[in-house]
């Protein structure tokens, strides 16, 4: 397996754990996994089927979590990436491929300057870019809890 795809993989499910314990602490919001990486192992039996293989290719874009607010009266599909560094003209791909499958959908990145939170048509609308993520999704001190957590797994 190449290395460089193996440190990407690990770099993501860093991500991932980072974002859904950060957002589980912040008491605000329940927090579901829904990536592929949950649902395709149960349905992987059945991909010679041609109609499951279309579901599974759906699932396969799909966004890594959902968020409820604790009030149960907002939902939203997130999608979670590392990014060493934000670059405009990425942040707008990731957001326009995510906002063809699943709209309305949210991305969170995580980089080595913050963590930053946009609906991905903000994204598009702002030529990539993407907000910091605000105090009022997640309180600061528990931002930067994480955020010190971050450079002891991806360096």
């Amino acid at each position: 397996m190449n290395a460089f795809f193996v440190r990407n993989l690990i770099k993501g499910k860093i991500t991932e754990v980072i974002f859904e314990e950060m957002f589980r602490e912040s008491e605000e919001f329940t927090v579901i996994p829904i990536g592929y990486e949950h649902t395709i192992p149960e349905l992987a039996q059945y991909q010679h089927h041609v109609q499951i293989k279309k579901v599974l290719d759906n699932i396969r874009s799909a966004p890594d979590f959902v968020l409820i607010n604790k009030n149960k009266t907002e939902v939203f599909l997130v999608e979670v990436k590392y990014r060493e560094t934000l670059l405009k003209t990425e942040l707008l791909k990731i957001a326009t491929e995510i906002s063809e499958h699943w709209n309305p959908c949210w991305l969170f990145v995580a980089s080595k300057t913050g963590f930053y939170f946009s609906p991905c048509h903000t994204i598009i609308n702002a030529q990539g870019n993407i907000e910091v993520l605000s105090k009022s999704w997640v309180k600061d001190e528990i931002q930067e809890e994480y955020f010190k957590i971050l450079p002891e797994f991806i360096k």
